[in-house]
């Protein structure tokens, strides 16, 4: 044989070595996320969660928000939604979008709705969530081979583990996009990877703001973790003299691709600034018994607690680590070390607001207890890489029966808990033995790889399955109705109603979910996100709308006032209380989503009320607002006129009831306006619970029935806590003044209204004057143009958005842009500059130089290659 038939010889036995590593790794990774996504839908199926049996599983934000955004993500690609991505015009009558996209949408399985109809978006949203579980499993599994060479199948237990880890079950399933995080994080790591080798810094670039783009909130979380396992690589791997080097290229990598998805950041920082404050919450510290419970499976506490587990494989291999004396002992100090540093980072209220962008997050302090599990995964892939033997297996088991001991009492820890140390964890340290015995011996090898996965799918699923049952044992997690008969029918009755924008049709009682206006369409008042601009909450809080949640969850309008003065022509309501029909209420006149006012704006930016607020800013009295008299009757306090309103004293149930009288024009609708009022009402022919809670929930205006003849009405009030009225707590609300208001403004106002996707532009009566007025309240990236003029910002009339006509106009249009928009564009374009630049440089070089600088010499990178997948078959 010659010399060039040897050599072409080897090189092909090389190539064959590659092959059958890529097809290993491949199939190591289509093994871990068959794993993880079968044992998700076991556990969904054992409990009759849909789509697998008739219990919803639109819990939570993932009902209330989620779905709903899906819905209307599928309605703007298809053209049947209002606005784009820029403004939504369904909710809150006209609110920014943006940054609701890029937080909750952008994650790339989003896209999968627009392949299914729009009453099947559940079915997308759960393939979401499951495609993001196998992928979080599969790279994970790529990742570990990167730490240590080894069996991809057994890796892809690991990996299989980490993909349907405690964290995803419980506190993720209900946030898709976070979900998208636990894929991250191993992307990322394996980009930190590139930057130790000096490998890949373009595509490291690249896949940094493919993490960031899809959900930047758990990509934050994601990256830092990653920065803590280089550092614990190069501490394993004693490379003080390349540190700095290195660091800088990981560094630089973090920094451009982060900035080529600065829009994110930019635009979600921007709405997060002018977004309404949330409401105040106080840390508290978990019981470290609590945290410890966190490690066993199959577990869920009732208390906001870091969900860890990552399965019984995992658990016996992290607590065999510290007795394997197979890994160096810099390398277990590292990893446990990393991992306790990590864990003590969760009880310190500091590193807490650090792992969450400095902001305590509202619910689970917790949200970044996946990057635990991510370390716990790796560590247990050090100790398995190594075939643990009997001594450091025994020494884990001990300390697991330890730690089932000391937890036992825990409220986290149930019986499938019992069940899964029971079965699970016996079946796994067995196997975990006879894996260590049979090594070097094909077929043993291979029966024991298969009765460890059948033992991983097996714990897994019951971890699913248990996370459910106990779930729904919460009555805060009772699923929401999203898609089924009663929401396309109350679409349909919208959608038939729907004259936009010659007027808006409500979908009213938040029969749904809290973003109704998403789900089955129209343009109502509700809305419900982190992003509710400060300025649409206040101003229509301050018109009688109310809100939940601190003004984060906004509410319809239920009196004809406010639905007059935003243009409401017809609303969904209840036909009763007991009836699951819906029937469409006409309101009567409405005026134009384009009115004209005089240019005096001056005086204080809302009236006291939101019956004189009203009647400015429909130009007309629409609403009586009497002096209310308190009523004296023996054995009863009556409410007391102080400096605050009128404070009503505590008056149970069954006791009399302080009351206030009014007088009223007779046939006048009767409103009470009390935001903060907890108790109930009572009028002759109304009785209400209102639930207000000072800055929390602010009850919207309640109707209490129609003045009768006598022309006098009494209202008491019987709650169980002193507490104050506003100073004039009852309007009267005229429905010919209201009629007469609405067609003066149609005469005065806009003969024709066009919306755009994120535009509105109004025809007026020749030269009119004074100050166009929008029925869109007035946040920042408003910008108008009048008879064609330069755009100018946009301004504030009462809190709605205004153009000021000059002498006379015929035309007014305003454009939305979202803040940080601009800015964010130009940070991407300079990153997509400096990529360019390196990448045209690396090209230049690479032919003048064997070893380009701060890479891997091409010969060096073989080598290192080839050792990598002799490992694997090692391993095999």
């Amino acid at each position: 044989m010659t010399v060039a038939a040897e050599a072409e010889g080897e090189k092909e036995a090389t190539r064959g070595v590659r092959r059958a590593g890529r097809g290993a790794e491949t199939g190591g990774a289509i093994l871990a996320a068959v794993l993880a996504m079968a044992a998700y839908c076991i556990g969904s199926a054992g409990h009759g969660i849909y789509p697998f049996g008739p219990r919803g599983r639109a819990i939570n934000d993932l009902g209330n928000q989620f779905v709903p955004l899906h819905a209307h993500l599928w309605d703007l690609v298809h053209g049947a939604g209002g606005g784009d991505l820029f403004l939504n015009w369904n909710s809150g009558f006209g609110v920014p979008f943006l940054a609701d996209f890029f937080t909750y949408l952008a994650y790339p399985f989003s896209w999968l709705v627009l392949l299914f109809a729009r009453s099947a978006v559940d079915l997308p949203v759960f393939l979401g969530e499951l495609l993001c579980i196998g992928s979080a499993a599969a790279l994970m599994t790529g990742f570990l081979g990167r730490l240590r060479p080894g069996s991809p199948w057994l890796r892809a237990q690991l990996g299989a583990g980490y993909g349907v880890c405690a964290w995803a079950l419980n506190d993720a399933s209900a946030d898709p996009m976070w979900l998208w995080g636990l894929a991250a994080l191993p992307l990322l790591c394996t980009v930190m990877d590139w930057a130790l080798q000096r490998r890949r810094w373009v595509t490291g670039c690249l896949l940094v703001a493919v993490c960031w783009y899809g959900n930047f909130y758990t990509a934050a979380m994601a990256s830092l973790c990653a920065i803590l396992v280089l550092l614990a690589r190069m501490l394993m791997a004693g490379q003080c003299r390349a540190s700095l080097r290195i660091l800088l290229r990981a560094g630089s990598t973090l920094v451009v691709g982060v900035a080529l998805a600065a829009p994110v950041l930019l635009v979600c920082g921007a709405a997060s600034r002018d977004s309404q404050t949330p409401q105040p919450r106080a840390y508290h510290r978990v019981n470290p018994f609590d945290f410890l419970a966190q490690l066993l499976p199959a577990g869920r506490s009732p208390h906001s607690v870091p969900y860890m587990a990552i399965g019984m494989l995992g658990l016996v291999l992290l607590l065999s680590l510290p007795f394997l004396r197979a890994v160096p002992l810099r390398e277990r100090c590292a990893w446990l070390g990393l991992i306790a540093v990590v864990a003590a980072s969760f009880a310190w209220k500091p590193t807490v607001l650090l792992w969450h962008g400095l902001a305590l997050p509202n619910g689970s302090h917790y949200r970044a207890a996946f990057v635990l599990s991510a370390l716990m995964t790796m560590a247990a892939w050090s100790a398995l890489a190594r075939r643990p033997g009997p001594p450091p297996l025994l020494g884990g088991s001990v300390l697991l029966l330890v730690l089932a001991l000391i937890t036992a009492s825990r409220p986290g820890v149930h019986r499938y808990t019992w069940i899964s140390l029971a079965v699970v964890g016996t079946g796994t340290v067995s196997a975990l033995l006879a894996l260590h015995l049979t090594r070097g011996r094909r077929l043993p090898t291979r029966a024991v790889g298969a009765a460890l996965a059948a033992l991983v799918l097996l714990g897994s699923a019951l971890s699913a399955y248990a996370s459910t049952v106990l779930r729904d044992q919460m009555r805060f997690y009772a699923p929401h109705p999203t898609m089924n008969a009663q929401s396309e029918a109350a679409r349909t009755a919208v959608l038939v109603a729907s004259i936009w924008p010659v007027g808006r049709s409500d979908p009213g009682p938040h029969q749904f979910a809290d973003n109704d206006p998403l789900l089955v369409g129209g343009q109502g008042g509700s809305y419900y996100s982190s992003y509710v601009p400060a300025g649409t909450a206040h101003t229509l809080r301050a018109l009688g709308l109310g809100w939940y949640m601190h003004g984060r969850h906004l509410l319809s309008p239920g009196d004809d006032g406010s639905r007059a003065l935003f243009g409401i022509t017809s609303y969904l309501a209840a036909s009763r209380p007991t009836h699951s029909g819906f029937v469409q209420r006409r309101t009567g006149p409405a005026a134009p989503l384009v009115t004209v006012h005089p240019a005096d704006t001056t005086g204080p930016r809302h009236a006291d009320n939101p019956f004189a607020l009203q009647n400015l800013l429909l130009k007309d009295a629409v609403w009586n607002v009497p002096v209310p008299v308190p009523l004296s009757r023996a054995g009863v306090p009556a409410p007391v006129r102080d400096s605050q309103g009128w404070s009503v004293p505590a008056a149970p149930r069954d006791a009399p009831q302080p009351a206030l009288a009014v007088r009223c024009p007779v046939g006048s609708k009767v409103y009470l306006d009390a935001p903060w009022f907890a108790g109930r009402v009572h009028a002759p022919d109304t009785h209400v619970l209102l639930r207000g809670a000072r800055e929390k929930t602010s009850n919207r205006l309640q109707p209490l029935g129609t003045v009768p003849a006598s022309g006098s009405l009494a209202v008491a009030f019987s709650a169980t806590t002193a507490q104050t009225l506003p100073p004039a707590p009852v309007g009267c609300l005229s429905p010919s003044a209201l009629a007469h208001a609405a067609s003066r403004l149609r005469t005065t106002g806009a003969i024709t209204v066009t919306a755009g996707r994120h535009t509105m532009s109004a025809r007026l009566p020749r030269a009119s004057s004074g100050t166009a007025v929008f029925a869109i309240t007035a946040v920042p990236g408003w910008s108008c143009s009048v008879d064609g003029a330069a755009a100018l910002p946009g301004n504030s009339y009462h809190g709605l958005l205004a153009a000021p006509l000059g002498s006379g106009a015929t035309k007014v249009s305003c454009s939305y842009w979202p803040p940080g928009l601009t800015p964010g564009l130009a940070v991407t374009a300079a990153a997509l500059l400096t990529l360019i630049v390196v990448s045209t440089a690396c090209r230049l070089q690479r032919p003048t130089a064997g070893t380009a600088s701060g890479t891997l010499a091409p010969r060096t990178r073989r080598r290192a290659t080839a050792d990598q997948q002799s490992g694997h078959a090692r391993g095999r």
